[in-house]
């Protein structure tokens, strides 16, 4: 995994990596390899080289130049890394890295005698740092053009000739990764995330079911985030760019992102164009806008899961750009998802939203026409606010996340059929966040609807067993080893209570979308049924009070023959 940057203080850099490092974590700091064999001394091994000597041999090239054709940034830095479950390479395993490296990006091409200075250092067991000094030995600069991507690629092959952990190979769609120094400043900070991963996080959200560009801003300014617009001489808006409140540089000045920077698809024309000729949004203010109605966040991931069910079909029946506008909406959907989930599960909803973003983007332009519904779905959820963990919230938020597992899974299969490699592990990875809060947020109604199929009495309890088996034949065994069959069970029965025929509302649900892919068929049977039946998300349990739980006790000892007892008549004294 290489990581270049450009930096214009070399001995800064060289004293970071043969130094203890920030907590003390850099061992033994060598060379393993460096642009001429003898010529780059080693302050790690050679107790009579100095950092300052390898400094002013690295940027003897660029100090030969005058001085007016210098580069302002003239320190090429490029970490390389092994996976934490590879194997840890050899010194001389290293050093043929690093001139494999080099050679692909330009740096020092194989039998270029002119090529620049660059050295190798290892500080650790699993990776090395290259730096190089951006002038060749003719006073040229070198052609590094795209280095980012051919090291990449070159990273790939390295790992198939070494027989290490292989990444996917990247298409040029991805948004920009932290660099070090950001990942460095966010540890330092006590922040979770960079200021880049927070903003696109915060840009992502704003724009989830916003009906226009004012909404938007809106939505941006009322999460705390600094926002500069560049106008043009007609006060129209031509771009924007975001910062932390409180991030700054070393001379005191906020850090900026532009759109583009967070992600190729978060630049204001491409935001403009997922709005389309939608109509207008609520304008107002959020402390003016009427207070949330009670139910409808349930309500709202309800109709959120009606059209997400949808997907699968979507991706198996549309173009390139129908499912490029299916899967940017339900990217919306998850951003939703996150910034409306209660406590117990929003940072996994929040991880899965990061990670499902990476899968709505690639070399296809959406079909805009069919964005909207879902659109309107992420609105909706929105709009209803933040959903409580328990209850009919907790219900439909888990037929939601039920719904959406299904939905990133099958957009996995669909990028994996087109050899999407990133795409598919990033919806992979969706999927496996959703799993973890679908478990938490279950736990509750699946229980209610659990203790309800116990308390069944025998012939309903035989009676939807039987219905099970009439329509999954094969998979009933299975099915009753799983830990949901008596909330099918219970489901059922309030099914036919609400009055569906069980059977056939069951023969719906299965021939409704494939099974295949569930890691558990009653669950997503249960989702099924209720959402198709119209069933509570959350059966309200059962409580019995103690006056009609004695008197249960009392029905139910056995009936004897003994004649009820009366009170002896009152006995009549004579009055004195």
């Amino acid at each position: 995994m290489p990581d270049i940057s450009l930096g214009d203080r070399t001995y800064g850099l060289l004293a970071y990596l043969y130094g203890p490092g920030r907590r003390e974590e850099h061992t033994d700091p060598h060379l393993v390899a460096a642009w001429e064999s003898g010529l780059a001394p080693d302050p790690g091994r050679d107790r009579q080289a100095t950092l300052k000597q390898l400094q002013e041999r690295l940027d003897l090239p660029v100090q030969a130049v005058p001085e007016h054709r210098r580069p302002k940034r003239h320190v090429w830095h490029c970490p390389v890394r092994t996976d934490p479950g590879d194997r840890y390479l050899t010194d001389a395993e290293w050093a043929e890295v690093a001139r494999r490296v080099v050679h692909a990006t330009g740096i020092a091409e194989e039998g270029d005698e002119q090529a620049c200075r660059w050295i190798a250092v290892r500080h650790a067991d699993d990776h090395i740092h290259i730096v190089a000094t951006l002038k060749r030995r003719d006073g040229r600069a070198p052609r590094r053009h795209d280095d980012f991507n051919r090291a990449q690629a070159e990273c790939r092959a390295i790992e198939a000739d070494f027989g290490l952990r292989q990444l996917n190979a990247g298409d040029g769609t991805a948004a920009k990764r932290p660099t070090s120094a950001e990942r460095a400043k966010a540890e330092r900070t006590g922040r979770t995330a960079t200021s880049r991963e927070l903003l696109r996080d915060y840009v992502r959200q704003a724009v989830a079911g916003a009906a226009n560009e004012t909404e938007f801003f809106r939505r941006l300014t009322e999460a705390g985030v600094r926002i500069d617009q560049r106008l043009a001489p007609s006060g129209d808006v031509l771009g924007y760019k975001v910062a932390l409140p409180g991030d700054r540089n070393r001379h005191g000045e906020p850090i900026w992102f532009a759109g583009s920077r967070l992600a190729p698809d978060l630049s204001l024309p491409k935001i403009r164009d997922r709005f389309g000729d939608e109509g207008g949004a609520d304008e107002r203010p959020a402390e003016s806008r009427p207070r949330t109605q009670r139910g409808a966040p349930a309500r709202a991931r309800r109709a959120a899961a009606d059209l997400v069910d949808q997907t699968p079909s979507a991706l198996d029946e549309g173009g390139e750009p129908e499912v490029a506008a299916r899967l940017s909406g339900l990217g919306e959907v998850l951003d939703a998802l996150a910034q409306t989930s209660s406590a117990s599960t929003r940072q996994q909803t929040i991880e899965a939203a990061r990670s499902f973003e990476r899968a709505t983007r690639w070399h296809t332009r959406a079909e805009r026409a069919e964005h909207r519904a879902v659109r309107s779905a992420a609105r909706g959820i929105i709009r209803a606010g933040t959903a409580l963990g328990r209850g009919e919230d907790g219900g439909a938020t888990a037929m939601l996340l039920s719904t959406l597992i299904l939905a990133t899974i099958a957009a996995a299969r669909w990028h994996t059929a087109r050899h999407h490699a990133q795409q598919a592990a990033a919806a992979h990875q969706a999927a496996q966040h959703l799993r973890t809060a679908y478990r938490t947020t279950a736990t509750m109604p699946m229980r209610a609807m659990r203790d309800h199929g116990r308390r069944l009495p025998g012939p309903a309890r035989h009676r939807h067993q039987g219905t099970v088996e009439a329509v999954l034949p094969n998979q009933t065994d299975e099915m009753r080893c799983e830990h949901g069959f008596d909330a099918l069970l219970a489901t059922l029965d309030q099914a036919q209570h609400a009055g569906h025929d069980p059977e056939a509302l069951l023969q719906r649900a299965v021939a409704h979308r494939e099974l295949d892919t569930a890691d558990n068929i009653t669950d997503v049977l249960v989702w099924r049924l209720r959402r198709l039946g119209n069933l509570p998300a959350h059966p309200p349990r059962a409580r019995t009070t103690a006056k009609a739980a004695k008197q249960q006790a009392r029905t139910a000892r056995p009936h004897t023959a003994t004649p009820p007892r009366t009170r002896a008549p009152p006995e009549h004294r004579p009055r004195r």
